[in-house]
């Protein structure tokens, strides 16, 4: 099940809005011709995975992005949340199950509140089961990371150093603590579901895909297709507000997207999105997509202001958007349900009209 690398992969671009990117400014240059859809494109070929994320077979798996190691080549969509770097920034830095209960009420309060998490942790749903039964529970967890394939949903959860590992075996032989079919990788500390086969291509050798995700997140989010229109303008989006949003750009000149990040460390979101060569990392068409929150219409309760505040900076250099977080939970619902303008395919599909019935 694990992965080894081969050689040397592409090295990781790492790191939160620096000050040159928080004072970069927008161009208004724009393709003269239309390019590739984003969906006609090819899937590249894969690579060897990058020795920073590989899976060294019995050791522990400290880094989240060492997921990608694991996750099948196919996956569509992932999220990643680092419980370590949130307990330390919350104050919270050597919590475990052991703790004491009113310091692990007040911590997952503050997640809940306070930071832009993207799952809800998924040992939580069986938490006085499992605390009760086993001495295990989700402030055992490091790190974890759920994905999505065609043939269904799988996680790998990173358990703390000193973890009885055994424990964690006897949970998931007990059906009703939801754990069934997954699998215990006692000397990595990992619990695994659907993970790949051993030998199998891995999301860690598609490339670029590595370089999308921060090594200082707290949590991200990474899609391996850009998101249709409709999506992103939300599950109440109608004719005319396509129409509106048409009129003041035609995204069908922006440049193919395959796949795209976000990243939260606080306060800050990072979206690095896929160059259009595998060999570089910039992308003509970078700050057109970034400018798309300011046409962007506000379709349902929330809108991208609701989320995020202040001016939306691009490097097209790296292929990293910045923006500020205004409310995190805001922000983090955006991004699960797709509304991220700068993360649209190139393409319109017209919109069904009402008809009244």
């Amino acid at each position: 099940m694990l992965v080894r690398s081969r050689r040397r992969g592409v090295a990781l671009v790492a790191g939160v809005l620096s000050l040159a990117l928080l004072t970069s400014c927008s161009s208004d240059d724009a393709p003269t011709a239309k390019p590739t859809s984003s969906t006609a494109q090819s899937a590249p070929a894969l690579t060897a995975v990058p020795d920073d994320v590989a899976v060294e077979p019995g050791a522990p798996v400290t880094d989240p992005r060492q997921a990608l190691a694991l996750i099948p080549a196919d996956a569509t969509a992932l999220t990643l949340t680092d419980y370590r770097r949130l307990r330390e920034r919350l104050g919270y830095p050597r919590l475990t199950s052991e703790s004491l209960m009113t310091d692990r009420i007040a911590f997952w309060e503050r997640v809940r509140t306070e930071t832009s998490v993207l799952t809800e942790g998924l040992l939580r749903d069986q938490a006085s089961r499992l605390w009760l039964g086993y001495d295990l529970g989700q402030d055992d967890v490091t790190w974890e990371a759920r994905f999505d394939t065609p043939r269904g949903a799988g996680y790998v959860l990173a358990f703390r150093r000193g973890q009885d590992m055994s424990a964690v075996r006897r949970a998931v032989a007990d059906r009703a603590t939801g754990l069934s079919g997954a699998t215990v990788l006692a000397k990595e500390r990992l619990l695994v579901r659907r993970i790949a086969d051993d030998g199998a291509p891995v999301l860690a050798s598609v490339p670029g895909i590595v370089d999308l995700l921060d090594d200082d997140a707290e949590s991200s989010y990474l899609r391996t297709t850009c998101v249709p229109l409709a999506e992103a303008l939300g599950d109440d989006a109608t004719v005319e507000d396509q129409d509106a949003l048409l009129a003041q750009v035609d995204i069908r000149y922006l440049r193919p997207l395959a796949a795209w990040a976000v990243n939260f460390d606080s306060r800050v979101l990072t979206a690095r999105l896929s160059p259009e060569r595998a060999d570089q990392r910039e992308r003509a068409d970078l700050h057109q997509r970034a400018d798309l929150v300011d046409v962007w219409p506000v379709v349902g309760a929330i809108g991208w202001g609701d989320g995020f505040e202040g001016m939306t900076v691009a490097d097209p250099i790296t292929g990293r958007i910045g923006a500020q977080v205004r409310n995190p939970v805001a922000a983090a619902n955006l991004v699960l349900s797709g509304r991220i303008p700068f993360a649209v395919c190139n393409e319109v599909t017209p919109m069904a009209e009402p008809t009244g019935l």
